[in-house]
């Protein structure tokens, strides 16, 4: 199972392999709340003023003491530039100037996984029971596009009979049916039957780090490499304006093995690859659900 935190670290992985540059770290000696602006950390070899990374949180050092290991967070240093102040364990990992903020990826991630729909879909079911009074029944607000209708048959065949006739409705009267989203069954399914209907979905942003990749999205676990591949493309393509204004030996020598503009060329690569996926999968799902004829009246 791939959760948020395995994605993370896996489009880290690549944007480091592209960089070749390891960020400066060390961790902390004592653990620390979300007020508390004074640092007591393991190393005090690459202590500096300026913005480090614990977990998620980005916090702005203010002043450091590198005798005796500690450092000053600003007054407005926690939840720095939209992180959120957030309480720390001990021997949590500090990282130093981070070239790709863990929050930047998967703000990356998220973004990617809106920008799927729809060549890629999640794929969600609803069921209702039958009704021969009734035509018109409720369909969960996020329902796209209906792909198949079934009710189960009667009997030890355990066969789920197709619907033939039916009509989806998503702007369906608010009075009467509160998700505005609606299925409207024509054929005539045994009364008391159960109902299916499989629709599409957008599928559903990350939140927690633990959250399983395909289980909350919704889409295959086939699909987490486009989302890798897209989100690296985001994160690569800042490279290059990030080196514009600046000079240094490191800077001059860093020039010398990747010129200024491998950034963006990186970035067309890393897209290429991503477009090519994305092809892929949306071929692969719509193979597996393909458009079935229906009537509608």
């Amino acid at each position: 199972m791939t959760t948020f935190n395995d994605m993370v670290e896996e489009v880290l992985i690549n944007l480091e392999g592209f960089t070749l540059r390891q960020d400066r770290t060390t961790y902390l000696t004592t653990g620390i709340d979300n007020n508390d602006l004074t640092l007591a950390l393991a190393s005090g070899d690459n202590i500096g003023k300026g913005i480090i990374e614990i977990e998620d949180e980005l916090l702005h050092i203010d002043s450091v003491d590198r005798s005796d290991r500690s450092a000053v967070v600003s007054p407005f240093g926690r939840g720095y530039r939209g992180t959120t102040a957030a309480s720390h364990a001990l021997n949590t990992k500090v990282t130093f100037s981070p070239s790709f903020p863990r929050l930047s990826v998967k703000r990356a991630i998220n973004d990617t996984i809106r920008a799927v729909y729809p060549n890629i879909f999640g794929v969600a079911s609803t069921t209702f029971t039958y009704n021969a009074a009734q035509t018109t029944y409720s369909l969960p607000a996020n329902a796209e596009t209906v792909l198949a209708v079934s009710w189960d048959s009667i009997g030890p065949s355990g066969e789920w009979i197709p619907v033939r006739r039916w009509r989806q409705d998503p702007t369906a009267a608010t009075a009467d049916y509160a998700t505005t989203n609606t299925i409207s069954i024509y054929d005539a399914p045994v009364p008391g039957r159960t109902i299916q209907v499989i629709y599409t979905k957008e599928p559903t942003v990350l939140s927690s780090g633990s959250d399983v990749f395909n289980t909350v999205t919704g889409l295959p676990e086939s699909c987490r490499d486009v989302i890798v591949y897209g989100a690296s493309y985001r994160m690569v393509s800042f490279i290059d304006p990030g080196r514009l204004s600046f000079t240094s030996p490191e800077a001059d020598a860093n020039d010398t093995t990747r010129q200024f503009g491998s950034g963006t060329n990186t970035a067309r690569y890393l897209l290429a690859l991503y477009q090519q996926r994305l092809q892929e999968e949306s071929q692969k799902l719509n193979g597996k659900y393909p458009v079935r004829v229906h009537y509608t009246i």
